[in-house]
């Protein structure tokens, strides 16, 4: 028997069983539900907005680029909580009902089983991809939405669902009880999600900088009733004063992990002729990059502006688009990471599933 034709019947086999399964098909119809009622919401809101847009240039129009990354994180929040349930007892399962030993006595090799189980689980979580795709259509009708961005961010977020699916099989074949292996899948893909965030803030919040702000002001008697400029103000001193930044800038590389991020930061585009965000994408990945920018240790707010009042403390600060592009993208790392971690795993669960067995654990048995 051939490699891939050991494989595809133990997908086939794999994908049968789940399409026999009601759970499947309820979390797919509760996901459908909720993107349409996203859609329906989204369509109010800017139906309400009028002409607003008529002063934009062409193509900064339209909500499509909102929709469609708000469907995009639906399937990747369903996809953590639905993905983990379905592999995380995908070989232990067998294990304990005693089914899994007529399936290595056959030709079948280990691996074959392990990667059948995963590929299957991969197909299952693409469910809520597939079934996201006529909101998908109604995103583009609504404007502000290249096929890039959407070649792009549906690519990166396929690849992450494999990775869900990928620990789940692999926990299976590594734990010995099937609710120790769920457990532990939730807690993988939560370190991922949430625990990259917690690492970060507390990380960068106990990591701080000395900054030294000197303050300069000025005092006037009355003001210009038309301009609200002051009328022959006066400098006053330099005041200094120091205060402690925290360093958010040294670990920003902690949310290269963060499949949120990793989504955000891998779609292109996202941004108006104005430099600013026209999707939750977009939004998440400058803010993102953004903590690359070290603070500044040194600053000078200088209200008075050399003896004549003015702006200058309010400082040109680049658009969003502008500090996105001048940062270091780091999606690419993250899914790498992502990718090496559920290959390692996925290698290790056939060495612990291959018979015969040198050793096992207490209380534990191959079929």
């Amino acid at each position: 028997m051939t490699f891939f034709r050991g494989l595809g019947l133990i997908i086939g086999l794999e994908l049968r069983q789940r399409v026999r399964g009601v759970a499947w098909y309820i979390l797919v119809g509760i996901f459908v539900a909720l993107v349409a009622i996203v859609t329906l919401l989204l369509w109010l809101t800017t139906s309400t907005w009028g002409n607003d847009f008529d002063d934009t240039a062409p193509g900064d129009s339209g909500a499509g680029g909102w929709l469609f990354s708000l469907i995009l994180y639906f399937v990747l929040l369903l996809g953590t909580l639905a993905t983990p349930a379905f592999s995380g007892n995908a070989v232990n399962g067998e294990r304990d009902a005693g089914t899994l030993a007529t399936t290595q006595v056959t030709l079948v090799t280990t691996p074959q089983i392990v990667l059948g189980k995963f590929v299957a689980a991969w197909i299952s979580s693409l469910a809520f991809l597939v079934a996201s795709v006529p909101f998908i259509l109604i995103a583009l009708l609504l404007g502000n939405l290249s096929a890039v961005t959407i070649a792009g961010s549906v690519l990166v977020l396929a690849a992450e669902l494999g990775v869900f699916a990928a620990f789940g099989v692999a926990l299976s074949a590594l734990v010995t009880r099937p609710l120790f292996s769920i457990v532990l899948s939730y807690l993988v893909v939560a370190a991922l999600s949430v625990g990259t965030l917690i690492a970060f803030g507390l990380l960068g919040s106990v990591t701080t900088s000395t900054v030294t702000e000197t303050y300069i002001g000025f005092e006037a008697d009355e003001y210009d009733d038309a301009t609200g400029e002051p009328v022959d103000p006066v400098c006053l001193d330099p005041e200094m004063r120091t205060f402690q930044q925290p360093r958010f800038d040294l670990y920003w590389g902690i949310l290269a992990a963060n499949p949120y991020v990793v989504i955000a930061d891998a779609a292109p585009g996202g941004f108006d002729s104005h430099g600013y965000p026209t999707n939750l994408f977009g939004t998440l990945s400058s803010g993102v990059r953004s903590l690359q920018t070290p603070p500044e240790l040194e600053r000078v707010v200088d209200h008075c502006n050399g003896g004549e009042p003015g702006m200058s403390y309010l400082i040109d600060r680049p658009t969003p688009q502008e500090a996105h592009d001048a940062a270091v993208p780091s999606w690419f790392v993250g899914l790498g990471i992502h990718v090496l971690l559920a290959a390692g795993a996925l290698w290790w669960a056939c060495v612990r599933t291959r018979t015969p067995a040198k050793r096992l654990a207490k209380g534990s048995r191959i079929a």
